[in-house]
């Protein structure tokens, strides 16, 4: 029986990829760098901020250029967090369903924490989260298993009580390496073909066929 659901934020619950692209393009752009199409950036995001900040510089990544434009992303993301970005369609209807049949949630991501603290409380607020556990000095990144042992730890549960919900093989791998049970969800930034190959033990297509698989 399943009594905690933990979910990845980006691609999962929340559309984010044209807030991120276009703050990482603002900072290449006040260099002279050259910009993405929105699109190529949901193939360099899921990996914390500053890996995304290095995907889209490229070969010109490096010290002290990535601090610099990550410094210039982090200011204009924070201030533009939520101009596009929104709820999956079904995402808030299915988390108060799971929240009032007596299913614990929680939110793993590799987001920076201010960022998915804020995202969370401004899309979700009706929801009483065990824990939103973002990118800190504290955890390492997913695919490592810590941010599941720490949230299972808080939660009171086991492994064979925990589903681990994601888009990305990140999180069908944080999933295995924590020792709990994955869905996928097809509509995230990654394609139905990452999820397969990496093992996810179930895909859901939409937020009702995600309830009645978890």
């Amino acid at each position: 029986m399943t009594k905690l659901v933990i979910f990845d934020l980006d691609g999962t619950l929340i559309n984010t990829i044209e807030d991120l692209g276009t703050a990482v393009n603002y900072a290449l752009e006040l260099r002279g760098l050259p910009q993405h199409s929105i699109a190529r950036y949901r193939d360099m995001v899921g990996h914390g901020i500053r890996q995304l900040v290095i995907n889209a510089l490229g070969q010109a990544a490096g010290e002290p250029l990535t601090d610099e434009v990550l410094a210039d992303f982090v200011d204009y993301y924070v201030a533009h967090i939520d101009v596009h970005t929104r709820p999956y369609p079904g995402m808030q209807q299915l988390l108060s369903r799971l929240q009032n049949r007596g299913i614990m949630l929680a939110v793993a991501s590799n987001k920076f924490q201010e960022g998915a603290e804020k995202l969370v409380s401004e899309f979700f607020p009706d929801i009483n989260f065990v824990a939103v556990l973002g990118n800190s000095p504290e955890l390492p990144l997913k695919p490592d298993a810590a941010v599941v042992q720490l949230i299972m730890e808080k939660a009171g549960v086991g492994r064979e009580e925990t589903v681990f919900v994601g888009d990305s093989a990140t999180d069908m791998k944080t999933a295995s390496n924590g020792g709990v049970r994955s869905i996928g969800v097809s509509w995230g930034f990654r394609p139905r073909t990452d999820l397969q190959a990496s093992g996810a033990m179930d895909i859901a297509d939409n937020a009702e066929e995600l309830f009645e698989k978890i």
